[in-house]
């Protein structure tokens, strides 16, 4: 028996409480699925221009250097910074390995460690800096491509920056949700939990969130949207597309998606818990086993 955890259309206000009803029209595209290993993403400049001055970058989903959405991989060098520029799109970001500051060049120093979630708008000036060992982060945009442009054609287009750090996420869990006790059933507390970041979850309009799975978890997310993308972004998970014979381990950084009704497999360790960036025009359900 599957204990079931809807993390579906979460109609959230900016205090995260709201909810809409579960979708009775699922997608009618033909329903795929793609899976990216972190150790297979092909690697270049993120800054082509600047060759090895530039942080390294390589595509999950889409292509950032030509029109449309795409999400990509960005690693930065140990005491990276930028100059001051802007970009021609907004972009949003998670970190997933180090500490990453971007802000304006006359911000105080904000440190976003992994987990943490920024906003950078289109022709905002500001700089990006890394300090641990390691950084990487997860960027992601609804258009392309993906340009840096000097500060001097700076525009201001009426969105606002916006940083986020892991220990100021608001997480709802699944008694904020839709969760059905069974008999014996253990406490929702420790079921899996999620935070909205961005976007209208409506079904047909594009979100994002953090979706938080507990150490030893197995169970399923059933997508019914026509987008669906996740990027581990802590831990280490074993991913299964059902009914195909697919199954392999995938560590921060990997990425799967689908479009169409499709249920992804998943299982964690005892280790720790999961952390999951999702971004989906649909619902989508957690079941564990």
């Amino acid at each position: 028996m599957k204990r079931p955890f809807s993390l579906a259309l979460l109609g959230l206000s900016v205090a995260f409480a709201s909810m809409t009803a579960h979708a009775d029209d699922h997608a009618t595209l033909t329903p795929t699925s793609e899976v990216v290993q972190q150790s297979d993403v092909d690697w270049g400049y993120l800054n082509p221009l600047r060759g090895d001055k530039s942080p390294a970058a390589g595509d999950l989903w889409g292509d950032r250097t030509k029109d449309g959405a795409s999400g990509f991989l960005v690693k930065f060098n140990e005491g990276f910074s930028s100059p001051p520029h802007i970009h021609n799109i907004t972009y949003r970001g998670v970190v997933i390995q180090g500490e990453v500051h971007n802000d304006d060049k006359n911000a105080d120093e904000q440190w976003l460690p992994a987990g943490s979630f920024w906003i950078q708008p289109a022709g905002e000036s500001h700089i990006t800096a890394a300090r641990d060992k390691v950084n990487m982060a997860y960027i992601e945009i609804n258009e392309g491509p993906y340009l840096v442009q000097p500060e001097s054609e700076a525009f201001h287009n009426d969105e606002e920056p916006l940083n986020v750090a892991e220990n100021n996420m608001v997480w709802l869990d699944a008694n904020d949700i839709r969760w059905i006790n069974l008999p014996g059933s253990d406490d929702a507390e420790q079921g899996p939990k999620t935070a909205f970041l961005w976007g209208n979850p409506d079904v047909g309009q594009l979100s994002g969130r953090l979706v938080k799975l507990p150490a030893d978890f197995s169970g399923e997310i059933t997508s019914h949207a026509d987008e669906f993308r996740a990027v581990v972004i802590k831990g280490d998970l074993t991913h299964e597309t059902e009914g195909k014979d697919d199954s392999q381990s995938l560590a921060t950084g990997s990425y799967f998606g689908s479009q169409g009704e499709i249920t992804h497999d998943i299982t964690t360790s005892a280790d720790g818990e999961i952390l999951l960036y999702v971004r989906t025009n649909g619902d989508f359900d957690i079941l564990e086993d």
